[in-house]
């Protein structure tokens, strides 16, 4: 079992991409999706599958199972989901931490969200400037309720402003 503690944010502009790799494509199918837990089904660059098991425990805290499982197996069980997303991550360092940015596509198209994955639950990592608002716990903004479709964001860079901050 492996912790997963994260914070989430809205992407604020592209300054990120100067510093992106290279994306990789994921598509996630739910089986399991409640707001305690889920079974995720994700195909990787239409190679590679992972099933993976989350049970939260916190407002950012779950317990993390994932596990290699055959591409075509991950393809048959896409047709019992829940719910389907597709999205491009890209992994930027910032300052000693790794970002997560994902780029959805599809009913989500526009929308850009950044995790950072925590060692414990008091990490304060820098936050990079083209960092829009913290969206961590915010049930709206979770993969599981995004691939149901309840909630598409329109524009998502459009629907907040962000606050002059200081530069480091």
């Amino acid at each position: 079992m492996a912790a997963e503690i994260e914070r989430k944010f809205l992407v604020f502009d592209d300054r990120w991409r100067q510093h992106a790799s290279e994306g990789s494509v994921l598509q996630q199918a739910y089986l399991v999706a409640t707001k305690g837990e889920t079974v995720r089904i994700r195909t990787i660059d239409g190679r590679r599958a992972t099933l993976t098991v989350k049970i939260r425990t916190s407002r950012n805290r779950r317990e993390e199972y994932e596990y290699e499982i055959p591409y075509t197996d991950a393809k048959e069980m896409f047709e019992h989901a829940r719910g389907v997303l597709q999205k491009t991550r890209f992994e930027v360092e910032h300052q000693g931490y790794v970002w997560e940015v994902d780029v959805y596509s599809g009913h989500h198209r526009g929308l850009v969200v950044a995790e950072v994955e925590l060692d414990g639950s008091n990490d304060t990592p820098p936050l990079p400037d083209w960092l829009g608002p913290e969206v961590t716990g915010n049930p709206r903004y979770s993969n599981r309720v995004l691939a149901k479709g309840k909630f598409i964001p329109t524009n998502a860079t459009s629907c907040f402003r962000v606050p002059n901050r200081r530069r480091a």
